[in-house]
This record gives structure tokens, C-alpha cells and sequence, in this order.
């Protein structure tokens, strides 16, 4: 019995944290005490680098990116360096860009520790599904012009369900369409979004590394809004965000120059 109680004394803990949009000072209060006490942490591609620098001197950092067609350490890699970090007694800060359920894979990793019994915890982060348009002026919902939003993944490349998209469909809602990591797909989605019945003078935006200081977007119409993202050169990580509460940026662009936006870098429509 002796022997058993060290053994579930000497386990140690997971905790998936979502790292939030982009900018470092968005991580929650929860997520920044657990990374500060934990002895391993696995990080994300899109994270902020100015995170790890509050972690403990003695932690161990591990990269565990993923890029587009570009993947450092498979997902079942991952999972398994989770378990096995965690089978000797360490805390483990699994570090994601965003919310660890919203497209982070979280839920997939959570399962697996269930599996291996392995005690952890989920720590919402703040998704760019949200915040991205916010640092736009772009409300995602607004009286008046949107009373529901969908969000949506348009990497083909990472999840199959990406492919099993009904844009016809979503073309039929309402309200705001937020298409996250799509930005190669653009042309593509966008095209069967007219197909599907959607008007092409619908107001659309795209914003490049959201909330940080490199952000950048361009603003258009559902027809032309692609053209101008390629036009532009706007690269991942990016959100599209179609619907009538873009027009509202032009009022609420609460972000200066001062925030590091460079004014030429907005095309407006």
C-alpha cells in the first residue's frame, strides 16, 4: 500500500493552456501561474516568444510546432512526450496558440492523457476567432448587423474536416463568417461562398499575425477580397472575417500607429 501511495504521489500533471491570439499580455492570469511552475513545457509555432521568458530558468523547452506542410513532431509524438513527462512526476505546461479546443487539437491530447491516466487540466485561452477582429475594430457580433457568428477552419492541409465544409451551406446562416488559418484556401472558399448564394459586395476583411505588433489586413468584399490578400502579400497566420460588421472598422479602429500598425500596410476599400 506503502509502495502504491508513492506511486500516485510521484505522478505528475498536464495542464493544456491556451496561450491566447498572439500578443503575450492576452494570456490569462491562470495560464501564466501554471507556466511558471512547470518543469517541461511543449510550445506552439504561434505562441509568443516573450512567454517562455516567464518560465522557471530550470524548465525544460520543448518545440513542438507545426507549420503549413511543415510538421516538427507528429501529434501521436506529442501525446506521447505528455505521458511520459507526466509518468515522472513532472509538470507539464502544454503550451497552444489560442484556446487548446478551439482547432488546438486539445481535445485529442486530453483524451490520450485520460487514456494513460494521467491527471491534467484544461486552461482556456483567448482564441483568435475573437480577439483577431476585436484588435481590428471588427466586432464579431453588433446590434444591427449580426446577432450570431461561425467559426470555421479553412486549412485543408491539417484536418480533413476542413475538407468537409458545406460553404454553400454557411453561405445560408447570417451573421459573421470567421474563417481561421484559410489564407491559402481564400480564393477557393470565398468563390463557394457567392456559389452558395452569398452576396460577392458582402463586406470581408483579412488580418494577418492579429493582435501583435505586426498585424496587418485588408479590407474588401466577398468578390474581391481574395485578390486583395494575395495583392498584398498576406501570408499565415491569418483571419478571414466576412459579413456587414467590417464596415464597422473604419469607426472602431481603436489601434494607433503607436501599436506598431503601419498605416500603408491597411488597404482600405
Amino acid at each position: 500500500m506503502h509502495e502504491q501511495h508513492e506511486q500516485q504521489e510521484s505522478r505528475g500533471k498536464v495542464y493544456l493552456i491556451g496561450a491566447g491570439p498572439g500578443t503575450a499580455d492576452l494570456m490569462t492570469v491562470k495560464g501564466l501561474r501554471h507556466l511558471r511552475q512547470a518543469d517541461v513545457v511543449l510550445y506552439d509555432r504561434l505562441i509568443d516568444p516573450a512567454l517562455l521568458q516567464e518560465s522557471r530558468p530550470d524548465a525544460e523547452l520543448i518545440f513542438v510546432g507545426k507549420g503549413p506542410n511543415c510538421h516538427t513532431i507528429g501529434q501521436s509524438e506529442i501525446n506521447t512526450l505528455l505521458i511520459q513527462y507526466a509518468q515522472q512526476g513532472k509538470i507539464v505546461a502544454r503550451l497552444k496558440g489560442g484556446d487548446p479546443f478551439v482547432f488546438g487539437r486539445g481535445g485529442e491530447e486530453a483524451l490520450a492523457l485520460t487514456q494513460a491516466g494521467i491527471p491534467f487540466e484544461i486552461v482556456p485561452g483567448v482564441t483568435s476567432a475573437i480577439a483577431v477582429p476585436a484588435y481590428a475594430g471588427i466586432p464579431v457580433t453588433h446590434r444591427g448587423k449580426a446577432s450570431a457568428f461561425t467559426v470555421v477552419t479553412g486549412h485543408k492541409g491539417q484536418s480533413e474536416e476542413a475538407q468537409e465544409i458545406n460553404w454553400e451551406a454557411l453561405a445560408q446562416l447570417g451573421g459573421t463568417l470567421v474563417v481561421l488559418m484559410g489564407v491559402t484556401a481564400l480564393p477557393d472558399f470565398t468563390q463557394r461562398l457567392v456559389a452558395g448564394g452569398l452576396a460577392p459586395e458582402t463586406p470581408a476583411a483579412v488580418i494577418q499575425q492579429g493582435t501583435t505588433e505586426q498585424q496587418r489586413m485588408v479590407t474588401g468584399t466577398l468578390n474581391n477580397i481574395a485578390a486583395r490578400a494575395i495583392q498584398a502579400g498576406l501570408r499565415a497566420p491569418a483571419t478571414t472575417i466576412i459579413g456587414d460588421v467590417v464596415t464597422l472598422q473604419e469607426q472602431l479602429q481603436w489601434r494607433g500607429e503607436h501599436f506598431g500598425v503601419e498605416a500603408p500596410a491597411l488597404l482600405r476599400t
